[in-house]
């Protein structure tokens, strides 16, 4: 699925995707090493004609890792430990576009939105197929973990019951939107 697939479907838990996400600046990368460990990563996103964009340097390794297997795991930055603020995870697709028409739109896009300009053909870029997204936050004042889940469209809340655990999985309805 495109990102605009996820703001057209769950319009909530998108506009947290794009919080944690997008607005950052920054988000964390995993790909697949040649030797099967993953690589973590830091990538500037954009987003762009409907699609979630992650531009990395020309030759970089983790570009390197997402040509040869473009399953990716693409995570929000966490600033504190409370948790509160909660982080998004994106499990996917990296597919690559060399296409210099395609590099060029998006250069040219980030030009104008960022401060720094792409050189078309001297960097990698890839548009994320989005297999499933996960929002995990804790309630600080109580401790409890809230899931969401899409898809296959779960959100529960599990409650704490020490500093360290939490009871068995709860059903709630705060994020997603219900379809039948």
């Amino acid at each position: 699925m495109r990102w605009d697939d996820l703001t057209e479907r769950q319009p909530r838990l998108a506009a947290i995707a794009a919080e944690r996400l997008v607005a950052p600046g920054v988000l964390l990368v995993v790909s697949i090493r040649v030797d099967g460990t993953p690589r973590l990563s830091p990538v500037e996103p954009f987003v762009l004609d409907g699609d979630l964009w992650l531009s990395m340097m020309f030759g970089s390794r983790k570009a390197a890792d997402l040509v040869r297997d473009p399953r990716v795991l693409v995570h929000s930055i966490v600033t504190n430990r409370d948790g509160e603020e909660g982080e998004v995870k994106l499990r996917g697709t990296a597919r690559e576009h060399l296409d210099e028409s395609v590099q060029r739109r998006y250069a040219v896009a980030v030009s104008e939105a960022l401060p720094w300009s792409p050189e078309v053909g001297r960097f990698h870029l890839f548009s994320v197929d989005i297999e499933q997204v996960t929002f995990l936050r804790y309630d600080s004042a109580t401790g409890d973990q809230y899931l969401v889940l899409w898809p296959p469209g779960r959100e529960t809340v599990r409650r704490s019951t020490s500093a360290t655990s939490v009871g068995d999985p709860e059903d709630v309805h705060e994020v997603l939107v219900r379809t039948r």
